[in-house]
Parts: C-alpha cells; structure tokens; sequence
C-alpha cells in the first residue's frame, strides 16, 4: 500500500475523530435535564463496558497485568484517569450550561498550556517564537478575565486538565484503546456507586425518563471510545505537525455551534479575548511548520 494511500486514510481518520469531538455538544445538549455528574457516570460505566468488548472479541488483554503488577504506572494511570473524568465533566456541564463557547476556548489555548507544562515539569527549553505565543495567549486570558470580572475557569480546568492529563500519560505510555479501558477500569467502582446513590436517593435518571434518554446515555461509551480509536488510526500515519493542523477542528466547530446554533453571547470584546489567542496559535502553528518544512527539505548526503 502506498505511503500517499496510507497518509490520505491517516488525515480521513484523524479528521473524523476531532469532527465527531466538534460535535460532541449536539450530543449532550439533549441530556440537560440529566446532571452533568450522572452523564459522567454514566459515560465511565458504558465506556468501560463497550472497551472490555472491544479487548475480549480483539484478545488484547495481555497488557493488563502487567500494568497490575507495576504500582507506580497503575498509580499514574489513577491520577490519569481523575484528570480525564474532571474535564468529561467541566465539559458537559459547560454544554448543558450553554458554555459552549467557553468549552472551545480551553481547547484552543490547549496546545500553548502544553508547551508551558513541558517547560515547567519536563525542563523543555522554549523557543522565542513558543514564549511569544504562550504570551499572546495570557493577554488573551487577561483581557476575557477583565471583560467578565473572573477569569474563564471553565476554559482553563478543561485546558488545564487535558494538558496534565497528557503530562501524566507521557509518563506511562499506553495505546489508546488500553489506556481508555485502564481509565475506565479505574473510575468504574466510584461511578457505579454514585449511580447506585443516586437511584436509592430517587435521583436517578435512567429508566426513569424516556427511551431517547436511556440510549443516549447508554451510547456515551460508544460516541466516546469511537473517536478515540479513530484518533489513534490515523494518527499513527501521520506526522505530528499534520495532526497538529487538523486539531483545530474540533474547537473552530464549538465555536461556530456556540456562537450560531446555541445563540451565546459573542460580541466585539470577547473576539478581541478570542483573536489573542489565535494569533498566538497561528503563531505557534506556523513556526511548527516552517520547521517541519525545513526538516523535510534537508536530504540525507
């Protein structure tokens, strides 16, 4: 199979999963009425149901117990997968709070909050062109807080989380389908619990409401692994700088649901917050190109 052949499918997959990750909000707008905690737990216990299918009918189970065995990858993988849950959270909640736009702000300044993650805990030198970015992005952050009167907490837990949750798998790496399964795996006794809590307190939802609800709550773990699996197709055929381009997806889509679907608030002084911290991420993204570019002119002697 040609490499041209096996780049098309790698941007084909790549750019399904963050259309699908875009479109997450038409998925959990439906749900308002259901407690952003409850969507959660429900999405932990179907998530883990559907991935230990997934790993019986594929046989991968092999690499489990060896995570079992080892006490510092496991507990990585704990701290992981709390981190994983807190932004599912602060995400749905935001969408079912009509926080639409806010939630694609946290992903936009994601990718500069990873650069300063890795200066601050893995000693990665920061070019000046990175500095200027991460800069740009703080006058962003600095002038929504002074619009608003409080900083975005929403945009920065969900940046914030997903960027130490990717700082914490860089240190036990493991294949997107085990690792989803592993974190699921390790939040499912406490999500069971609290739906448990939930139903003996006559709060819970589920079977309780209509059919539309059930199955959309039940289908959480197949809307949430499917992305995934096709993120990790791709991205493997491809290189980084090409899904780094493409990542912008997925935010540009809540963007545009937020602000013309959804019908919030997106005036003159919020796009000055907004256009910061694009022009730091063009900034960002440009060079990480020139220097792909550069790296794929120079030919081996």
């Amino acid at each position: 199979m040609s490499s041209s052949h096996e780049t098309g499918r790698g941007v084909l997959f790549v750019f399904g999963a963050f259309l699908i990750w875009g479109l997450f909000p038409l998925y959990w707008k439906p749900l308002h009425d259901v407690p952003a905690l409850q969507i959660l737990c429900h999405r932990i216990a179907w998530s883990a149901l559907f991935v230990a299918l997934l790993l019986l009918v594929q046989r991968q189970w092999g690499w489990l117990v060896p995570f079992v065995r080892e006490p510092k990858r496991l507990g990585i993988f704990a701290l992981s997968s709390a981190l994983l849950s807190t932004n599912w959270l602060i995400y749905i909640w935001a969408v079912n709070a009509d926080r639409v736009l806010d939630a694609s702000l946290g992903y936009f300044i994601n990718p500069l909050i990873n650069v300063l993650l890795g200066r601050l805990f893995l000693s990665e030198r920061l070019a000046p062109v990175q500095k200027a970015a991460v800069g740009l992005a703080a006058l962003g952050v600095l002038w929504l807080t002074i619009l608003a009167g409080t900083p975005p907490w929403v945009a920065l837990g969900l940046g914030l989380s997903f960027g130490c949750y990717g700082l914490l798998r860089k240190q036990a790496p493991l294949a997107s389908l085990p690792g989803l399964a592993l974190e699921t795996f390790l939040m499912l006794p406490l999500a069971l619990g609290a739906l448990l809590w939930f139903e003996w307190q006559g709060q819970g939802l589920f079977g309780h409401v209509d059919g539309l609800h059930d199955a959309m709550l039940a289908g959480a773990g197949v809307v949430t692994a499917i992305p995934l699996l096709l993120f990790a197709a791709g991205a493997r055929r491809l290189k980084l700088a090409t899904v780094g381009v493409i990542q912008y997806t997925s935010p540009i889509m809540q963007l545009l649901l937020g602000a013309w679907l959804f019908h919030e608030p997106f005036g003159a002084g919020r796009l000055v917050g907004f256009g910061f911290i694009w022009a730091g991420l063009a900034l960002y993204s440009g060079a990480g190109l020139l220097d792909y570019l550069r790296a794929r002119s120079v030919k081996p002697a």
